[in-house]
């Protein structure tokens, strides 16, 4: 009873400081919110917090308090039994709305959540331009037309969208210290957040940037004003020198050039160092405070993910399938315990020294103590080179194998199985999408006699493959399939064969085909080897959030009243002084800006020195703690006794959604359905469709009787 008031109250109290964030957002464009926060700045001048001081914890603390509250949620959350997922009002939000080719698949929570964001932009620019036009005076420097000063300031507000887009831009990106995963959403789905504000950001810098050399063209002062690099307010270098980084990272990151050129794209996008950097000497420290929340949460996730990444594994064994695909099984801390549909980032150093790459992992961490599988099928480069390392290793007769060293990120998950507790499951994979099922299935299978989950007892698994040697990916679930008589587990597999004509083969001589799977040991060096720990607790993480929160502020205060704050000097009276220290202090804050943003520069860089150095010493004493590698244990017989005869594979042609839904719920019984499809867009967007067209026909239906209902949960098995 009392962790659960204690979860209530962390809700509530993340949400106050959610709502009170973008209350300040909202109020910022107003001119009561200039009036008073002038008056707040100044009165805080004469304090040991300083202005400085006052900016970071109104504007940037708020985002680093739900960070560090959220991983307390998330840790009480984890610890509370949760009863099977019940339908509710708010599931519909999260259902497909919109559906096409174009857009992907939209819930109405995201179209609500854009919208209301496009509404605050309107809104922003609104207020500070009309505000703008009733103020606007003569520019005695550059001696600007009345329509040459309006369509300035009109350019210049364009960048306070780009910084509003900024200040979100990071959000959706970090892997450890995620603030989505409080809303039950997946790292690889949150990409697609940070594209979208990426390409906003972009394009209201570029009507900034391009707006603003068009007046200074205009007006023929534009070889005065772009080398420009003012001791106060905006300088006009470091603002083109950004806008010329930013585009440069947008280019390189469009699907056509990421996907065919990562390594370039990779490399550029580090880029955004440097666009940080002369962001924070365009805009100025009291703008950058706006932004910072995210940059400092990406800072340290960033650290914890270089430190998690060593020292660095071993691969202990690899399966190699037909269909170009192979298993990699990793050693991993019997501690270590994930959710399904978690994903690791694997470098291989022998490959790419930078190169990093995501896979859903396939094994279940209630099943494996000791060692986790990824599956990875050849296609790009970087799999192309590892595939031909493991069949090289295969086809050799050397007596001493290979070690093939591997650093791990990871494993990065949803927070809780809240996703899979329904009344039925129907799982659609398309290829290579088979890969986060294998792991939902094993968890599920190993919880089927616990009383702390309630997962459904009847599943159905739709596999869409090319070829019928495809279907050996099943390998690590063919006990599931073939097995099912005196378990509690019902799980009927559909396969089609899209590629194939109508063959006698069975599921069951398709997977009891051992022979189609070939497997190949490597050495695993104890000495230089370790075992794949997983990331800090969540108390943990919320520990050092918190502490380099305050390293921060505090050293920021020291430098800023060392720097920036005037002397006082004695023999003078204390009104006087009042008014020398003041007088200097705004003097001083109109010499170089350079100086306040040199100070953050140094309290961030100081900040996260003192969190690496917190980091190592707690990962050394983990690593002290080290358990050597395990080595896979044989593979065991596959016993086919009681087999179930309702599997079924199709040859030639791909299946049908909207029937395969409709004869769901009769097949297996259940009013909550859950649907989770991962494969290619199309078999997404498909699945979509059907999902949107028979909800909302049920919808529609009346009657006494509960309809069933279906839920959509998208999966991405790779960025």
């Amino acid at each position: 009873m009392a962790r659960a008031t204690l979860i209530a109250v962390l809700k509530v109290l993340m949400i106050l400081i959610l709502a009170g964030w973008i209350s300040l957002w909202i109020l910022k464009p107003t001119n009561l919110w200039t009036k008073t926060w002038k008056q707040a700045e100044d009165s805080a001048r004469s304090t040991v917090f300083g202005y400085y001081g006052l900016d970071f914890v109104v504007y940037t603390f708020p985002v680093i308090a739900l960070a560090v509250i959220g991983f307390v949620y998330l840790h009480m959350l984890l610890r509370e039994p949760r009863s099977r997922q019940a339908r509710n009002s708010t599931t519909t939000l999260f259902n497909p709305f919109v559906v096409n080719t174009f857009l992907g698949i939209l819930s109405s929570f995201e179209i609500l959540v854009v919208l209301l964001f496009l509404m605050f932009l309107v809104w922003t620019f609104y207020a500070r331009i009309s505000n703008d036009f009733k103020k606007l005076m003569p520019d005695k420097s550059l001696k600007l037309e009345i329509w040459q000063l309006k369509f300035l300031r009109i350019a210049t507000r364009f960048g306070l969208l780009a910084e509003a887009c900024l200040a979100l831009l990071l959000l959706p990106i970090l892997r450890r210290l995620s603030l989505f995963r409080l809303l039950g959403i997946q790292f690889e789905v949150s990409v697609r957040y940070h594209i979208w504000l990426g390409t906003a950001m972009i394009f209201f810098a570029t009507l900034h940037g391009g707006s603003t050399l068009l007046v200074w063209g205009i007006s023929h002062h534009i070889q005065d004003e772009v080398w420009k690099w003012q001791k106060t307010g905006r300088v006009n270098l470091a603002g083109e020198i950004t806008l010329v980084t930013g585009l440069v990272m947008w280019i390189t990151s469009l699907p056509q050039i990421r996907r065919q050129k990562f390594e370039f794209f990779y490399y550029t996008h580090h880029l955004y160092i440097i666009f940080l950097i002369f962001f924070l000497f365009h805009a100025g420290d009291r703008h950058f405070y706006m932004v910072f929340g995210g940059i400092f949460l990406f800072g340290l996730d960033k650290l914890l993910r270089i430190l998690q990444s060593r020292p660095e594994t071993s691969i202990l064994s690899a399966k190699v399938f037909p269909s170009r695909a192979i298993e990699l099984t990793l050693p991993k801390d019997p501690s270590l315990k994930f959710t399904p549909t978690s994903v690791i980032f694997m470098k291989i150093p022998s490959i790419s020294k930078f190169q990093w790459h995501s896979f859903s992992i396939t094994s279940s961490s209630s099943v494996d103590d000791h060692t986790m599988s990824v599956i990875l099928k050849r296609e790009g480069e970087w799999t192309s080179s590892l595939y031909n390392i493991v069949q090289a290793e295969l086809d050799s007769d050397a007596d001493q194998m290979k070690c093939i060293p591997v650093a791990i990120e990871g494993p990065y998950g949803p927070a809780t199985m809240n996703f899979l507790r329904y009344d039925s499951l129907l799982l659609v994979a398309g290829g290579i999408g088979i890969t986060p099922f294998l792991s939902i299935l094993q968890e599920i299978y190993s919880a089927q006699n616990s009383s702390r989950y309630k997962f459904p007892s009847r599943i159905q698994l739709v596999y869409v493959v090319k070829s019928s040697q495809d279907l050996c990916l099943l390998n690590s679930i063919s006990t599931l399939l073939l097995n099912q008589s005196h378990d509690k587990l019902h799980l009927q597999l559909k396969a089609f064969v899209t590629q194939e004509e109508q063959s006698n083969v069975t599921v069951r001589e398709l997977l009891n085909d051992l022979s189609l799977v070939q497997t190949v040991r490597f050495c695993s060096k104890q000495s230089s080897s370790y075992v794949v720990q997983g990331p800090e607790s969540s108390l943990w993480l919320a520990g050092l959030i918190g502490v380099s929160s305050v390293v921060f502020l505090v050293v920021l205060i020291c430098l800023s009243h060392t720097f920036i704050s005037s002397e006082k000097k004695k023999g003078v009276s204390t009104e006087k002084l009042m008014v020398h220290s003041y007088q200097k202090k705004v003097s001083k804050e109109k010499s170089p800006s350079w100086v306040a943003d040199l100070i953050i520069l140094a309290s961030f860089i100081i900040a996260i020195t003192s969190s690496t150095l917190l980091a190592i010493i707690l990962k050394w004493r983990r690593l002290k703690r080290e358990i050597p590698p395990v080595s896979p244990n044989q593979e065991k017989a596959i016993e086919t006794r009681g087999l179930v005869q309702e599997h079924e594979i199709h040859f030639g042609g791909r299946p049908n959604f909207e029937e395969i839904l409709s004869k769901f719920p009769n097949e297996t019984g259940g009013s909550d359905i859950g649907v989770l499809v991962c494969g290619p867009e199309d078999m997404k967007i498909s699945v979509a469709s059907s999902c949107q067209q028979k909800s909302e026909g049920l919808r529609m239906m009346s009657g006494k009787k509960k309809k069933p209902y279906f839920s959509l949960h998208p999966l991405n098995f790779t960025l």
